[in-house]
């Protein structure tokens, strides 16, 4: 019975989106590259200065303000560039003393620059003055270059470290932050040969193979707080025909464990470390597949973690960091806790 439901269930949704998607085929589309940007892991050095109280007053999802953007090139020389910012985000805009932030940058300003290419992106910045603030940056911007790894389906992302000059009247106080760029959603979409679907569709009516992989990698880091169907902290791409979720927003995470991340009751969870697996059911072989995935890609997750070990202000952060993924290879070794935790949780509805 309940697979002649998820049957119906995905016909459904597939032909509603289908039939709305039909007359923006892409077939024969040439796929766009990977822009300058975020084609290399290093570190951009950025200069930046605008008022936060100016940001959180004064702008809305149309209304911007205006700044320049400096940034050091190849040859070590400071460029600065025009960008329009506002905040973005109701609960960090009113909880987070540092705003994240939306940035739109004009083609002909972009153009000769590392940003060709980037008309719109989110800059992410650490949510609170305190102690800690910039290894939470460096842990959610981990948490996307492990993506990256397990699906093809990803944002780009560019770690920056950040001089902020935040303008306090005729002062500006100047604060060394880390920070990282996230590409807009079109891009990937783009790169992928798809579209970006901004509607509601069930989790069922979904790629299984990718939805179970953003299932498995939401545990992993110990996220609860997405929702493919509604879109919460999460894309949805159309592409060969498949509607693939594509994750973002990874703040409220286990790995981060920031002070600020908040308990979903819900979820019989008492701490944002314990892990919750919110996908639904598939075929097992699918489910088998996947974690053996993860499996196969134990070592080089383990390697990228590693290799942010420099990035930590506070040592014992990424000690956490990296118990906390093992943590999560311990339960997909072992057979019981597997079951117990990922198989037997998967949601019917």
């Amino acid at each position: 019975m309940i697979k002649q439901i998820t049957s119906s269930i995905r016909i459904f949704y597939l032909l509603m989106v289908l039939s709305g998607l039909n007359a923006q085929d892409t077939t024969g589309k040439k796929l766009e590259k990977v822009t300058k940007l975020f084609r290399d892991d290093q570190t951009l050095s950025v200069k930046m200065s605008y008022s936060i109280k100016n940001v959180k007053r004064n702008t809305n999802d149309s209304t911007f303000i205006d700044t320049k953007l400096s940034y050091l090139d190849e040859e070590g020389q400071w460029k600065k560039i025009p960008v329009a910012i506002r905040a973005r985000g109701n609960f960090r805009r009113n909880k987070c003393f540092y705003t994240p932030i939306k940035m739109e940058i004009k083609k002909s300003d972009a153009k000769k620059t590392i940003f060709k290419g980037n008309k719109k992106l989110k800059l992410v910045l650490p949510c609170l003055k305190e102690r800690g603030k910039n290894d939470d940056v460096i842990q959610e911007y981990l948490a996307y270059k492990l993506y990256e790894i397990i699906s093809p389906y990803h944002f780009k992302t560019k770690l920056l470290d950040l001089d902020f000059g935040e303008i306090r009247g005729r002062k500006t106080r100047s604060h060394q932050l880390k920070a990282f760029l996230i590409e807009d959603d079109k891009r990937v979409a783009n790169r992928n040969g798809g579209k970006v679907v901004e509607s509601f569709i069930h989790p069922l009516a979904m790629d299984p193979l990718t939805s179970v992989q953003n299932s498995f990698f939401q545990f992993m880091i110990g996220n609860t707080d997405y929702s493919v169907a509604y879109q919460h902290n999460g894309k949805l791409l159309y592409v060969n025909s498949m509607i693939i979720p594509l994750p973002y927003d990874f703040d409220m995470s286990g790995l981060v464990d920031a002070s600020y991340a908040v308990v979903n009751e819900q979820l019989n969870i008492s701490s944002v470390r314990q892990r919750k697996y919110r996908g639904f059911k598939r075929d097992q072989k699918i489910f088998h597949k996947v974690r053996n995935q993860f499996l196969n890609n134990k070592t080089q997750i383990l390697n990228i973690v590693d290799g942010f070990e420099d990035n930590f202000d506070d040592r014992r952060e990424f000690s956490k960091t990296r118990d906390y993924i093992l943590n999560f290879f311990d339960i997909l070794e072992n057979d019981a806790q597997y079951k117990s935790y990922i198989a037997n949780q998967a949601r019917e509805k």
